[in-house]
């Protein structure tokens, strides 16, 4: 399946990834594996990979020799997760010409709360896991760098709000969830014209974007917790 998901943004969607291919380089804040932190690139990746991994690869080659083989073209920002693609849902908020587009793929099979014990116990650990709940987040407006990290702090938060009206529980220690052991989150910036420097809960941007999140991740859920049977 392939469609024009933003004016400068194609999505392409199988079994095995979601593939997004901007036609001009977008400022991208993320915890991607590949390309990750603040950065410009010319298309996204979120791949599909099995439960458990072969360490001795490397993530970031898999998801550059990936793309290539899609046939992208630039500076990849990639993701990986285990998560089924029929996971994946989206959600549009359109508000004064300003659009927010959410897509989410979720897979709870490694769910964990903030602060439980790491199974990992050195601070430079690489954990193998790859259960995920993984968001990219697509926006028209031009955010300043400030407000793409407040835009991750509601993303997060909206996720985190989702998982307990689910009451998803942590393997570890029992309590709700927060998200996964291996969560990802992207917000590709927009070039405007509108300026949003505020994307916080006081904001009608906070608002519309914890909306989708709500809406994306609560569908993505749905569909892992109600299903007979992995895929």
């Amino acid at each position: 399946m392939s469609f024009q998901l933003t004016r400068h943004a194609r999505l392409h969607h199988t079994q095995n990834y979601l593939h997004i291919v901007f036609d001009r380089p977008h400022q991208i804040l993320s915890s991607a594996v590949c390309n990750g932190g603040l950065v410009w690139a010319d298309q996204m990746l979120n791949l599909k990979v099995p439960a458990y991994t072969d360490t001795a690869g490397s993530p970031v080659k898999t998801l550059i020799d990936y793309a290539d083989s899609l046939g992208g073209k630039g500076r990849l920002t990639g993701m990986m997760t285990a998560a089924s693609m029929n996971s994946f849902r989206m959600a549009v908020r359109s508000e004064q010409d300003v659009d927010i587009v959410v897509l989410a793929t979720a897979g709870l099979s490694n769910a964990r709360r903030a602060g439980d014990r790491a199974e990992y116990r050195l601070m430079t650990s690489e954990p193998e896991e790859t259960g995920t709940i993984n968001l990219i987040v697509l926006t028209s407006a031009c955010l300043t760098p400030a407000a793409m990290t407040e835009a991750l702090m509601i993303v997060t938060e909206a996720k985190a709000a989702v998982l307990q009206d689910a009451d998803v529980r942590s393997a570890i220690s029992g309590l709700i969830a927060t998200g996964t052991g291996t969560d990802a989150v992207a917000i590709v910036n927009g070039a405007g014209p509108d300026n949003v420097s505020y994307c916080g809960k006081h904001v009608l941007f906070g608002e519309h974007l914890a909306q989708a999140v709500i809406e994306a991740v609560t569908g993505a859920i749905d569909r892992e917790v109600s299903r007979p049977e992995r895929d």
